[in-house]
């Protein structure tokens, strides 16, 4: 979806601004590859050096530089269309006004600049180790004996290349520091095989929490050996719940934890999500708390009971603004806490720890460690 945006607002760059630089036409073909070029990026690296297109196999520095022009290209061109809005509104009370703004290129030429300069801003935020966010969620009838059950909750670690096993190490540490009585993971937690990655899962391997680590996968799992990665995983100590739950257990209270694939599965010849066998055998009356990587599956997953759902996949949106195309590709959801349906049912949608390689830009939307804590409304 991003890449399909980028080639759209690409256009738009060109029409807007690189066929009115005062330059020879010849000057004006060999510009206009450039931003063209950019967009493309993905696919050319992968021809070239392999890899994929879901995890380029190059150095870091290369992917912050690659990132940074990607951002820099849509960041213009979308504050370009911002400009010609704003211009269509002033030409309504002032025709002369509305069309030296259209046309002025000193403006677009700041426009340039200020998009390079929160591109390179927007990379440097997306590499960073996350920060922990607490928050508090009330569990229509969660026993009081969980009340102040902590869950730290990841998602979108997206291990590669660009956030390698150094910074895993940090993102391990400062999770575990956190003294949780569950960690959970949904989704996504690596990209590449895992002979590219050898030496950056290990550190996942050292998370620890009193009643474990659960996952899911997202759909990154599944572009290169998922069943290999599945066992990975296991072997590190992460337990995958692949439509089916766990009951934990305290002080004589029950929680059901719940867990369910990736929608993509099905393109893979691998086992589809299912929440009716995920649930089945639950004991009655208990809350579930269910990991599913995208945040739009809550809909039909609500209805089955389901009391508190914690998603990924949407990365918080990445900037603050585009983030709202990233909404309607996720039924609305795409960043935050979430009341969906009746009865209290909730979703959270976690901005990631990480993000993908092949856009790694974030602009008021902060990655995540997650620490939730759980709240009964029982008295």
């Amino acid at each position: 979806m991003i890449l399909n945006a980028a080639g759209l607002i690409g256009l738009y760059l060109l029409w807007r601004y690189v066929w009115r630089l005062k330059l020879a036409w010849p000057w004006r073909v060999l510009l206009s590859a450039v931003p063209v070029l950019i967009v493309l990026q993905h696919r050319i690296v992968k021809y070239l050096f392999g890899g994929s297109i879901a995890s380029p196999e190059i150095a870091p520095q290369a992917l912050w530089v690659l990132g940074a022009c990607l951002g820099a290209v849509i960041l213009f061109a979308c504050f370009l269309l911002l400009r010609d809005v704003v211009g269509l509104l002033l030409f309504v009370v002032s025709r002369s006004k509305g069309r030296a703004l259209w046309r002025s290129m000193p403006v677009a030429h700041g426009l340039g600049v200020l998009a390079c300069v929160l591109a390179v801003i927007g990379v440097w935020q997306a590499v960073s180790v996350p920060q922990v966010k607490r928050l508090e969620i009330t569990i229509p009838g969660l026993a009081k004996e969980f009340d102040g059950y902590k869950v730290v909750h990841l998602t979108d670690l997206h291990l590669s290349k660009l956030l390698q096993g150094p910074w895993a190490q940090q993102v391990v540490e400062r999770t575990n520091a956190l003294s949780p009585d569950l960690i959970v993971i949904s989704g996504d937690l690596i990209d590449g095989t895992p002979e590219a990655r050898q030496n950056d899962y290990p550190p996942l391997g050292d998370l620890h929490a009193k009643d474990g680590v659960y996952a899911v996968a997202g759909n990154h799992e599944y572009y290169a050996y998922f069943k290999r990665w599945m066992r990975v995983f296991n072997e590190l100590g992460i337990r995958m719940l692949e439509n089916e739950h766990v009951v934990l257990n305290k002080d004589g209270a029950q929680l059901v934890l719940a867990g369910v694939p990736d929608t993509i599965s099905a393109n893979f010849g691998q086992v589809g999500p299912d929440i009716t066998k995920a649930l089945a055998n639950a004991p009655e009356g208990v809350p579930v708390i269910l990991l599913d990587h995208r945040p739009g599956n809550i809909l039909r997953n609500e209805p089955k009971g389901v009391s508190l759902q914690l998603s990924g996949h949407t990365h918080g949106g990445h900037i603050l603004g585009i983030d709202q195309v990233v909404r309607m590709a996720n039924e609305g959801f795409v960043s935050g806490l979430y009341q969906v349906g009746v009865g209290g049912r909730q979703l959270y949608v976690g901005n990631g720890a990480g993000l993908w390689s092949g856009f790694p830009l974030r602009l008021g939307r902060p990655s995540e460690i997650a620490e939730i804590t759980l709240r009964s409304d029982v008295q």
